[in-house]
């Protein structure tokens, strides 16, 4: 299989709300300069679309999940600045929940 192709869509897991992810990667990707310079052709709610050198396509997107915003970046020649700004998104701090087998049915006696 061809090596640039699992590098074509990439995802991470944010703490940020999906109205931040878009307006940062607005900026992150327009304020490039040189031949990674990108310019906004389409924006909405929860995606940003955006040209580069030779009309190359840099699509952003980001969903809710159970586990935080899940954000995707796709991309073919710009993968390394898609893997630098999913890289600077703050993570999705995991909690370690106690399973319910770990947790005692009922407190001992003289414990309140």
């Amino acid at each position: 299989m061809h090596q640039q192709s699992n590098r074509q869509l990439q995802e991470r897991l944010t703490s940020l709300p999906i109205a931040e992810v878009i307006a940062l990667a607005a900026r992150y990707f327009t304020r490039r300069s040189g031949v990674y310079t990108t310019f906004i052709e389409k924006q909405g709610p929860s995606h940003l679309v955006l040209r580069g050198q030779g009309g190359e396509e840099l699509v952003i997107a980001a969903r809710l999940t159970e586990a935080g915003t899940a954000v995707s970046g796709s991309t073919y020649m710009f993968d390394q600045q898609v893997t630098r700004f999913l890289d600077a998104l703050p993570v999705v701090t995991v909690v370690d929940v106690p399973a319910v087998a770990d947790v005692p049915a009922a407190l001992p006696a003289g414990v309140a």
